[in-house]
């Protein structure tokens, strides 16, 4: 294995490791569902608005790819993880169900910027390698699924709901984490020419 290969490879892991870091607070809601509606007295219609409330903002994916294509994406990639992260560790201490709702959108946006910019990314760091580089991207977003509950009912147990606030430092530490590790990948996106496949080259620089 040559070595641009290996540090292929390990970018690839970090975008990996991004995505892991990204989807496990996604899936701290559904865990925390009873006890947030023990706490707010919620109807179920309420309890079922939560979840609409997180998904909603996915609408704007097609707004967020067009922004995305004047921006550069990389620090969508490196923040997203981060603020998805603080606000779904806020909602045990969320003193209203406004709040909650607001942390859920919050939540949501930033779960749909980045599902918009980091399939690129992947694309873009695999290089020739696109079928490892997505096996490896879709097993980080899979595994999330299964450590974001036990995660967040870890904490639970550890520090009750109102003291699940104590996980902020490690999705904050996660998005400087990827900011060293992806501050300098650049994705430059030139115009179809004539004898491209569909989706275009992507270049690095």
């Amino acid at each position: 294995m040559t070595k641009k290969t290996k540090n292929n490879l390990g970018t690839v892991l970090t975008m990996s490791l991004a995505h892991l870091v990204h989807d496990v607070p996604g899936a701290f809601l559904a865990p925390l569902l009873p006890l947030l509606i023990e706490k707010f007295g919620m109807t179920v219609f309420m309890a079922g608005l939560l979840d609409f409330f997180r998904r909603f903002p996915s609408i704007a994916n097609p707004f967020l790819g067009i922004l995305a294509d004047r921006m550069p994406i990389r620090y969508f990639t490196i923040l997203m993880p981060g603020v998805t992260a603080v606000a779904m560790s806020l909602l045990g201490i969320a003193p209203t169900y406004t709040f909650l709702a607001v942390l859920l959108i919050i939540s949501g946006l930033s779960s749909a910027v980045y599902h918009v910019t980091a399939p690129v990314m992947i694309r873009h760091v695999s290089r020739e390698r696109l079928g490892r580089g997505m096996s490896f991207y879709m097993f980080g977003g899979e595994l999330a699924r299964s450590l974001g509950p036990l995660i967040i009912l870890g904490a639970v147990s550890l520090w009750t709901l109102e003291g699940t606030w104590r996980l902020v430092p490690f999705g904050a530490a996660a998005s400087v984490f990827l900011y060293f590790r992806l501050k300098d990948i650049e994705v430059e996106r030139k115009p179809i020419e004539k004898g491209e496949d569909h989706a275009g080259k992507v270049l690095a620089h």
